[in-house]
């Protein structure tokens, strides 16, 4: 406490503040000057050496976003020409689906025009075939008609050759073209 006593009391006011001593002046710029050394020392590397790490870093992180953005540059225009030839892609299939559907159809209606065809041709072929088979029974039938009509009229059985001479001249005498010629027009 005898410190604080020997104070002046203009001192304990603030006043030797506004009118410095030389002793005071002389070691402030002495305390000052050996705090900027240390500092200069030991303290400015290390901050200097701390801020040329955050600025590599911050450069690093720089490129590394130019890089990244360069890459997804890339990688978007890489994935636009993918799209661009699956959409080409995808059109060549639904146009070779159409054309291939299309050849499907027009060979569906060749075929069934075929069969429609060979049903005709078939067809024909039948009523040929029961044309021909009712003319020969017509001629069968006309033939035993002929056989019965002569032995009644001549009252007696005839033997197989007069038979067969009769028939064949009534069977001359009947025009079958113009019965088959007319189951051909219907």
């Amino acid at each position: 406490m005898s410190a604080l006593a020997n104070i002046p009391l203009a001192a304990s006011k603030g006043s030797f503040l506004i009118k410095p001593s030389v002793g005071l002046a002389l070691w402030t710029l002495l305390v000052f000057g050996l705090t900027m050394v240390l500092l200069a020392k030991l303290a400015f590397p290390r901050i200097s050496q701390a801020l040329e790490r955050r600025q590599r870093t911050i450069e690093e992180s720089i490129d590394t976003a130019q890089r990244t953005r360069e890459e997804a540059h890339r990688i978007l225009a890489e994935y636009r020409e993918r799209l661009t030839e699956a959409r080409a892609q995808a059109d060549e299939i639904v146009q070779r689906a159409r054309q291939a559907a299309q050849a499907h159809e027009r060979e569906a209606k060749e075929e069934g025009h075929e069969i429609v065809a060979e049903a005709a041709r078939k067809a024909q072929r039948e009523i040929e075939a029961a044309t021909r088979r009712a003319l020969d029974d017509i001629r069968k039938e006309v033939a035993d008609l002929t056989i019965v009509a002569t032995e009644k009229v001549t009252r007696k059985a005839l033997d197989e050759a007069d038979q067969r001479r009769l028939v064949e001249e009534a069977l001359a005498e009947l025009d079958f073209s113009a019965i088959s010629a007319g189951a051909h027009e219907d």
